[in-house]
């Protein structure tokens, strides 16, 4: 063989190479990426030939199916259906032939498309009998009642915010409301054109609809935050009645912080107690307080509450709060930046879910639960495969700090204002009025309600933030009666 055949040969030799190393890259190496990318309509298309499994959740009186499937006569056997859609969006997510999934229905795809490791028996069976292969289903810690109830009172207000109410002994997620929110029954259409006109309609949203805020928004919490500082306080030795200032006004840095009444806490010079000063959420004992204790023992705080984690799923995955920028999430610049974070100004960025834990932790006496949104997995007959189990994150305080903090709470709700409030039912709450933008003093506030209940005997515990469009706002005027709301509904007496 001449030079140049040889030489043709060995080119052709190296792109079969080339094509076979690619060949196996794809099919091997990227396949698990490629089948579980949401775009991938082949996948679409081979599940819709099967029934999906349902999502489910357990009411007062009987289960009510958030998500099922109603049987078809087009190339897409199934049609998925969403029950109170925008109610439960945020928990659900939505599942759609030509976007892909997005929420629960991703994250728990697996379940729900019958391919999981769990369903195999299921799987061997359908195939050895000639069934119809399906899906499983999961039943969720969401309590409907207190679902709707939050969902209902922000629709109807017309607040762009959310709700996170948990169960601050097991950390189930009892609601995850996020508003304004979407019909994910736009998006599960056969209807192709209709699809892409919902699609284009809620991502050119400026209110973001489908922004699930109660996991991937992190906000100012304003005074929310002097829970976590009180918490600090406490666990270094102080207690709910030792003195802290009083003072109308302090200098940090280049410019002047005041209370909310622009006077002196309770009217008084002389200093109050620390249970006074959180009741009246006066600024500068709890910017002092900050100050006194250091930037370590806040750190420390903040991150036995979960401040700082970046790997929480509840199935879906849940943004990092933050005390400092994101590049040093857990780190506060000098002291006057640490005085501002300990009023919740600054740096400082919560979820609303992390917002609730703080207070759920404080309810179940200082002990931390995971947040799960899961309760069980169940076989497509509805039997049972496997069941929530608590998981607890550690001792984010003792026992005795945690319940000084409780009254204090409880003496800061009698201050609270607000509309929702019940005979016989005692709450524990914080109210938080962040200030936000460049210009802060003409810009509308995040409103925070944080609370659990009843107090002697918490079973449930709330973070409610509204993005105001008041600049005169507070989270006492815009978001207790909420929280309340919420409560109550989980509480049975709705």
């Amino acid at each position: 063989m001449n030079t140049p055949l040889r030489r043709v040969g060995l080119a052709m030799l190296g792109m079969i190479i080339l094509l076979l190393a690619n060949a196996t890259y794809i099919q091997i190496i990227k396949a698990d990426d490629y089948r579980e990318d949401p775009r991938n309509q082949r996948v679409l298309l081979e599940e819709y030939s099967r029934q999906r499994g349902k999502i489910l959740a357990k009411g007062a009186n009987n289960q009510v199916m958030l998500a099922t499937v109603l049987p078809t006569n087009d190339r897409l056997r199934y049609l998925r259906q969403y029950t109170a859609g925008p109610t439960f969006a945020p928990v659900t997510g939505y599942y759609s032939v030509r976007y892909g999934a997005g929420g629960l229905e991703r994250a728990e795809d697996e379940i729900l498309n019958g391919s999981d490791d769990r369903l195999f028996v299921r799987r061997l069976s359908d195939l050895i009998t000639g069934r119809d292969p399906r899906g499983g289903n999961i039943e969720l810690t969401i309590n409907p009642d207190a679902q709707t109830a939050a969902y209902d009172a922000m629709a109807k207000a017309g607040f762009a915010g959310s709700v996170v109410a948990l169960n601050p002994k097991t950390g189930e997620i009892l609601a995850m409301v996020s508003t304004p929110s979407y019909d994910p029954n736009t998006l599960s259409a056969h209807d192709g054109i209709a699809q892409e006109k919902a699609w284009k309609e809620y991502n050119a949203d400026k209110r973001k609809p489908m922004l699930n805020r109660a996991i991937s928004e992190t906000y100012a919490p304003g005074s929310t935050f002097k829970l976590v500082v009180a918490a600090a306080a406490l666990e270094d030795g102080k207690s709910k009645d030792d003195q802290v200032t009083s003072t109308d006004r302090l200098q940090v840095g280049g410019s002047e912080l005041r209370n909310y009444n622009r006077g002196f806490c309770n009217g008084t010079p002389d200093g109050v107690t620390m249970e006074v000063a959180l009741s009246l959420s006066c600024n500068t004992a709890f910017a002092q307080l900050a100050g006194d204790l250091g930037p370590q023992k806040i750190a420390e705080q903040a991150a036995e509450f979960g401040i700082g984690e970046n790997d929480l799923v509840v199935p879906m995955k849940v943004e990092q709060s933050c005390l400092g920028p994101s590049a040093s999430c857990m780190t506060v610049a000098d002291k006057a930046a640490l005085m501002q974070t300990g009023i919740g100004q600054r740096d400082v960025r919560l979820t609303p879910l992390q917002n609730a834990q703080i207070v759920a932790t404080i309810a179940n006496g200082g002990e931390r639960m995971r947040p799960q949104l899961v309760k069980s997995i169940l076989a497509p007959d509805l039997s049972e495969i496997s069941r929530l189990d608590t998981d607890s994150l550690g001792r984010a305080m003792s026992r005795d700090a945690a319940g000084q903090l409780r009254d204090m709470m409880v003496a800061s709700e009698a201050k609270t204002g607000g509309d929702g409030k019940r005979e016989g039912l005692t709450i524990a709450s914080k109210t938080g009025t962040a200030e936000t933008g460049n210009d802060p003093k003409n810009t509308p506030p995040f409103a925070w309600y944080v609370a659990f209940a009843p107090a002697d005997d918490p079973k449930v515990a709330v973070a409610v933030v509204v993005e105001s469009q008041d600049v005169a706002a507070t989270g006492g005027k815009l978001s207790a009666a909420i929280g309340r709301a919420t409560m109550i509904a989980a509480l049975g007496g709705g």
